[in-house]
């Protein structure tokens, strides 16, 4: 299967304030991503995470190798509204997207400016708002929503385009828990239910369990690439990279190094607290 996105020998750098040396981001960075999957992209301030995603639609382009999107190369100023259209970002606040006093205006606004007939606008923007579950909002002010609810009407807003793949970039970093569960969901959702590929920039590690994959970065070069569970259990290579383990992972160290039979591939908070369970029952121990 050809990828939805790929990388070749990525470089890009950003030029100094003072006329110094630009300072490199991306280093010959090479990556696919493949089509319907949820990929979780991490890593610590300044390992080039953000500065990838934006290339993934031509926001910014390569100063060295290529990015292509479904084998358009982003280079090509002919295939930048395509390109745009196929691959959506959303952004860590979701104000600077929202556009209109009213959200379903909102989120047609995209379909509009693509020049889709007013029927087509007005099921795009229903859908959208319905897996998103704003559908009730949608003729409310954004302005007077909750965070969690304005990123959710910013997804909304780019499901609206009709994408393959939906970036976002730290879309939880301005979030309570409580928002950044209702988004981890329905991120959660548009794989699991929509069949829309995701690409997920964060530091949260949680956030990342329930991905396909797990790429973590370095240095702006890829240093770790693989399913959760084997990129989580290598708790000195997450440390090297600037990172933490899941919050799961170190209870579950905690307990076998007291002596309790646990695994410690038990990522998910359901997986965690059965494995205790199921631990404490084994030795007879009751609260």
């Amino acid at each position: 299967m050809d990828p939805i996105i790929k990388t070749e020998k990525l470089e890009y750098s950003y030029d100094q304030a003072d006329g110094g040396e630009p300072k490199i981001v991306l280093n010959g960075l090479n990556l696919e991503i493949e089509k319907g999957t949820f990929v979780a992209i991490l890593g610590h301030n300044g390992s080039g995470k953000s500065t990838l995603a934006k290339h993934f639609n031509a926001i910014l382009l390569p100063k060295g190798g290529r990015v292509y999107v479904r084998g358009a190369d982003t280079t090509d100023e002919a295939l930048l509204l395509e390109i745009r259209r196929q691959v959506g970002m959303v952004f860590q606040n979701p104000d600077n997207q929202i556009v209109a006093t009213v959200v379903e205006e909102d989120v047609a606004f995209a379909p509009e400016n693509l020049g889709y007939p007013p029927d087509e606008i007005r099921r795009r923007v229903d859908e959208a708002l319905k897996i998103v579950n704003m559908y009730e909002y949608r003729e409310h002010a954004p302005h007077l929503l909750s965070g969690g609810q304005k990123q959710r009407v910013a997804i909304a807003g780019v499901l609206a385009m009709g994408p393959d793949c939906i970036v976002f970039d730290e879309p939880t970093a301005m979030l309570d828990p409580r928002g950044r569960e209702s988004i981890i969901k329905v991120i959660r959702d548009l794989r699991d239910k929509h069949g829309v590929t995701v690409v997920l920039i964060t530091h949260h590690m949680e956030e990342a369990i329930d991905a396909d994959r797990i790429v973590v970065m370095l240095d702006g070069g890829i240093m770790m690439d693989g399913p959760p569970r084997e990129v989580f259990f290598d708790a000195d290579g997450l440390r090297k990279a600037g990172l933490n383990v899941p919050e799961t992972v170190t209870i579950l160290r905690e307990l076998r190094d007291d002596g309790l039979d646990v695994p410690l591939d038990a990522f998910t908070v359901e997986e965690c607290a059965q494995a205790i369970y199921s631990a404490f029952s084994g030795t007879g121990i009751r609260d």
